[in-house]
């Protein structure tokens, strides 16, 4: 279902649901375990629940050492390309910082859909044996009809509404 995957946090204590929910994802699609997970030796991974459900899953935990980003390099540049891109998709339709995730996860469905350099393929196309069905994608920030299901509403009122997409 998907290749790069994100998720938001409200919490750092989050992150174990979040991860269970990934890993749990990654397993039934391609039928293979989690081995090492590295991170950046932040508290929400380096605490006692989480370091039990790694040991328990046999997964082994990588951390890098503190302040040296550049140990975690291929993480590290996903997140900035994805912070430049949805920064682009806000800065060309004018939009305010508070639709940051909705630009975020643009760009990281955006990216799963778009060849990178030296990969002939998709990473959605990697991930499903399939090419992406792009004919549905619009211009991030355009404007946007929303369907009001005929239970939410009464005979004469609107039957959308206006929104940004």
């Amino acid at each position: 279902m998907f290749a790069f995957q994100l998720y938001f946090l409200r919490t750092k204590d989050e992150v174990i649901e979040k991860f269970k929910d990934f890993k749990n994802k990654v397993e039934k699609q391609t039928s293979k375990q989690i081995k090492v997970l590295r991170t950046d030796n932040g508290g929400e991974y380096c605490s006692k629940i989480f370091e039990k459900f790694l040991c328990d899953n046999g997964i082994t935990h990588q951390k890098t050492n503190s302040h040296t980003p550049e140990q975690n390099g291929m993480a590290e540049r996903f997140n900035r390309t994805i912070v430049e891109k949805a920064k682009s998709l806000l800065f060309d339709q004018n939009l305010s910082k508070i639709f940051w995730a909705e630009a975020c996860n643009t760009a990281c469905y955006l990216m799963n859909r778009s060849v990178a350099s030296g990969v002939s393929k998709t990473p959605f196309e990697i991930w499903n044996g399939k090419k992406p069905n792009v004919s549905h994608l619009r211009v991030f920030g355009s404007t946007a009809m929303v369907h009001i299901p005929k239970v939410n509403r009464q005979k004469w009122d609107k039957k959308a509404t206006k929104h940004i997409l």
